[in-house]
């Protein structure tokens, strides 16, 4: 018994010794966490969805492979087509996009103000702040807007990812010299490709030979010029419709293959006069042939074309009115005196002589009526072009394939329909491409003013001659008589076809086939530096990175330009924004997973 006691007690003292060492709830929750367990890391990765289309499939798996290797979890939106990748963007169905711009008209503004200006044709940002610099800049000087430029990219790129950049390309072609004369095929930095001056070595093959060329896209936007800013009609449209200024291949502005004899631009830089020409009528299709109109392109088919240019109501889905908002009216002078007593920028004499320079006869009468123009007796028609405020590059725009001169009388005889209740299932408007496509819907309504005019497309190509009242007898009415360019999707398909000698002329050969290009003994490749840019635009709307700056930092420097121009064998350089292949502005993006860690942390921590 008394053993017994004695155990009992030692088992109590013992469940009491040893209570001073039980953890209660509140122990637990009082106690200090080991420095290790204290700070809980998220190590799950992130959603991210990257849009691109097929033709770009490289550019995608390089950039997933670098987003996966910084934390992110990437799916892969590709589509086959622009089309159904617009479709795509327009629905908000991705996180980032893979985008590319190509400032075609050679000047700053033009790469940054439809993309990212509040209400621009394609932009998806609204940023007053942004929208200050880019309007700033646009009145500035070369010397003045680098800074302004180099603050946008600030803003645009660094202190807001708004997007994040991936490389300037080359551009390049490669034409089959035992065909093409390739001293006569033209490679302009910005413009698209110009068709007149091309000819076969064998010139006697010019009314015999169509010279065959090729895109990608078949389906075309719109044949009118205003309607239509992309792939699918730049190249098309340039050479169906003049304007009263062009860019030479290095981007200067000249009147060169232009409506204009000569340009000028009066003290203050808001008044801009250009002489016109008499020599070139519209041409139109009669039973698919091209024919000369005896319409003459003239003054009214000018102010016509500008001032609907510049109003975003005149035509519904008008896709370039940002281009041209800053033209305030489009006029005709009609009294030689009021260019007598204008002086131009930045040099002596008048207006009068800086529009006479060169002439074979000067102006002694300036004309109403364009039917009266003629300029061997002197009899001339004059535009004056005003701005809203200063802005010289008023003539980069001038010189884009959207400021292309239509008829007035044809388009006011088509667009018979109210704008404000267009009908898409009932309205046809001019540039239709359902009206140049072979089947029943086939109604060729264009009148073109340039060297050539589309005769009708299918899905296999589009059929274009040339226009028998363009220049005749100059050095620039066009060389070959017939046009096809070829529809071919796939770039290695178009290799093919040129390798083949089934095209002529591929207008893009990839960086990655130029090796290739330049094994073909009947093949000669020309590159330049282009301003063609590609970058990742992130969706501003619906998403998680439309919430979080962090987020699209964590993109933003993710993403490593060295291993994509090494993928391209050199041949792409690096970019900060649109703005990078025409103003050197100092800054530089680096790829940093410090900073992607940093940035992916804070974006967890606030969600």
């Amino acid at each position: 018994m008394k053993k017994n006691l004695m155990l009992a007690l030692l088992m109590t003292v013992a469940l009491i010794a040893g209570g001073c060492s039980v953890q209660t709830k509140s122990d637990v929750a009082n106690k200090p966490k080991d420095a290790e367990t204290e700070a809980v890391t998220d190590s799950s990765p992130v959603d991210i969805e990257l849009l691109g289309m097929s033709s770009n499939e490289s550019d995608l798996n390089i950039i997933r492979d670098q987003l996966t290797k910084n934390g992110f979890n990437v799916k892969l939106n590709i589509q086959p087509d622009y089309g159904s990748y617009k479709a795509q963007q327009d629905a908000g169905n991705f996180d980032i996009a893979h985008s590319s711009w190509t400032t075609v008209t050679g000047n700053p503004d033009y790469a940054v103000r439809s993309l990212f200006k509040t209400g621009g044709d394609y932009s998806i940002l609204s940023d007053p702040e942004i929208d200050k610099l880019i309007d700033k800049a646009a009145t500035e000087t070369p010397e003045q807007y680098k800074e302004t430029y180099k603050q946008l990219e600030q803003r645009l790129v660094f202190d807001k990812a708004y997007i994040a950049p991936l490389y300037i390309s080359l551009k390049s072609q490669a034409v089959n010299k035992d065909i093409l004369n390739p001293d006569t095929v033209r490679l302009s930095k910005s413009r698209a490709l110009a068709w007149e001056s091309i000819d076969f070595n064998d010139t006697s093959k010019r009314d015999k030979d169509p010279l065959i060329l090729t895109q990608s896209a078949s389906v075309l936007t719109s044949l009118d010029p205003i309607k239509g800013n992309d792939g699918s009609i730049n190249q098309l449209n340039t050479n169906m419709y003049v304007r009263l200024i062009n860019l030479t291949d290095d981007d200067k502005i000249t009147s060169d293959g232009s409506l204009s004899h000569n340009y000028s631009i009066a003290e203050g830089n808001s008044e801009y006069y250009f002489l016109l020409r008499d020599d070139i009528n519209f041409a139109k299709i009669e039973n698919k042939k091209a024919v000369d109109t005896g319409e003459r392109v003239g003054a009214d088919d000018v102010i016509f074309s500008l001032n609907r240019a510049k109003d975003k109501n005149s035509v519904p889905d008008h896709r370039t009115y940002s281009l041209h908002e800053h033209i305030k009216t489009v006029e005709l002078v009609t009294d030689p005196a009021a260019l007598e007593a204008i002086k131009p920028a930045g040099g002596g004499g008048t207006v009068k002589e800086a529009l006479e320079a060169g002439l074979e006869t000067k102006i002694k009468q300036l004309v109403a009526d364009k039917r009266e123009a003629d300029n061997k007796a002197g009899k001339y028609q004059v535009i004056k072009l005003t701005t809203t405020e200063p802005f010289p590059q008023v003539l980069n725009y001038l010189a884009h394939q959207s400021a292309g001169i239509v008829s007035k009388k044809q388009v006011e005889s088509i667009n018979t329909y109210d704008v404000a209740t267009f009908d898409v299932n009932k309205d046809i408007p001019y540039g239709d491409q359902n009206t140049v496509t072979e089947g029943s819907q086939y109604n060729n309504t264009l009148y073109a003013s340039g060297p050539y005019i589309l005769s009708y497309k299918n899905d296999y190509e589009g059929v274009f001659y040339k226009n028998p009242g363009y220049r005749k007898g100059s050095d620039y009415a066009p060389k070959i008589s017939t046009v096809k360019v070829r529809f071919i999707a796939e770039a290695d398909s178009a290799l093919s076809a040129l390798r083949s000698s089934e095209i002529h002329l591929y207008y893009g050969v990839p960086e990655t086939k130029y090796d290739l290009v330049k094994g073909d003994s009947k093949l000669k490749l020309q590159t330049i530096e282009s301003n063609g840019v590609s970058y990742l635009l992130f969706n501003t709307g619906n998403r998680e990175v439309a919430k979080s700056e962090d987020l699209r930092k964590a993109v933003l420097y993710s993403i490593n330009q060295d291993e994509i121009l090494a993928f391209y064998n050199g041949n792409k350089i690096k970019a900060v924004s649109t703005v990078s292949p025409l103003v050197k502005t100092g800054n530089e993006v680096t790829a940093d997973p410090a900073k992607v860690k940093e940035f992916l942390g804070k974006y967890k921590a606030g969600k």
